[in-house]
């Protein structure tokens, strides 16, 4: 996911959004006690015009509106539950990479949810800016987890990271002790593959740790990110610290991403075997 997607998101939500606010059952209390008060007691007093109830009850309406598209709580509620489709924890079968996700997630709704609460102006559009950044990092974060979480679930891999080792001595051993040619050359054959088959599983089983490791610095990171972006103020534009803020973030999601791409080169979490 790209800021651009992010961009989707955010008008999808804000279209959700108009939607909550015009349909609030607050809303239909209010118009059907205008058009009740209206009927029933059309002149509370004198000089009362005949559409007064109807006006306050569209002066009603439009308060409610407004407080509903100006709610920074439901708007970064409804961003969240969009990026929750989008990236879905319940897809992700181990508990505690599933909880990761959702850490994550719940990390960037609260980021959300502070920067709709900012005033417009320069400090909000960067901290919107920051924002796209922060889905890019959850995004990789979810696709880290699909893949962390493919290869915890594959058992074939797991019976070959027991069973390759114990193969490659055991032929190594025959080897030694094998004096036909022809036989030696076959089993040089199947050893040279065992062996390469053995270096990949290795191969893949550090890049998986390397990839745990990864997973939960980047989530303390991202819980020292939403730590910085409560502090900033309008004064951190001037010294350059929305700036460094981007910057860390950045290489955060860099990171992330390079490390999701080597995974992929030898490794399709989709179908969980040997790239």
């Amino acid at each position: 996911m790209t800021t651009t997607r992010r961009s989707d998101l955010q008008k999808e939500a804000q279209s959700l959004l108009l939607q909550y606010a015009f349909f609030r059952w607050e809303n239909a209390v209010v118009i059907a006690g205008a058009l009740m008060l209206t009927v029933l007691y059309r002149r509370p007093i004198p000089g009362w015009p005949a559409w007064g109830w109807l006006l306050l009850g569209v002066i009603g309406v439009a308060a409610i509106v407004y407080s509903s598209l100006t709610d920074a709580d439901a708007n970064a509620k409804i961003l969240t539950d969009l990026m929750q489709q989008e990236f879905n924890p319940k897809e992700v079968r181990d508990e505690k990479l599933r909880q990761d996700v959702e850490k994550g997630m719940e990390y960037q709704r609260r980021i959300e949810q502070l920067i709709q609460s900012q005033r417009p102006g320069i400090l909000r559009d960067r901290l919107e800016d920051t924002a796209g950044q922060l889905t890019d990092w959850v995004a990789n974060i979810f696709a880290l987890a699909r893949r962390l979480d493919a290869y915890k679930q594959d058992s074939l891999l797991a019976r070959e990271r027991s069973t390759v080792p114990k193969e490659v001595e055991t032929l190594e051993a025959r080897l030694k002790l094998e004096g036909n040619e022809q036989i030696r050359t076959q089993m040089g054959d199947v050893l040279a593959g065992k062996r390469t088959q053995l270096q990949a599983l290795q191969e893949l089983h550090n890049r998986m740790h390397q990839a745990q490791l990864q997973m939960d610095q980047s989530l303390t990171a991202l819980a020292t990110v939403y730590s910085q972006v409560r502090l900033v103020d309008a004064q951190d534009i001037a010294s350059g610290q929305t700036e460094r803020l981007r910057s860390d973030i950045q290489g955060q999601v860099n990171r992330l991403n390079d490390l999701v791409a080597s995974i992929n080169d030898v490794y399709n979490y989709r179908t969980e075997g040997l790239g």
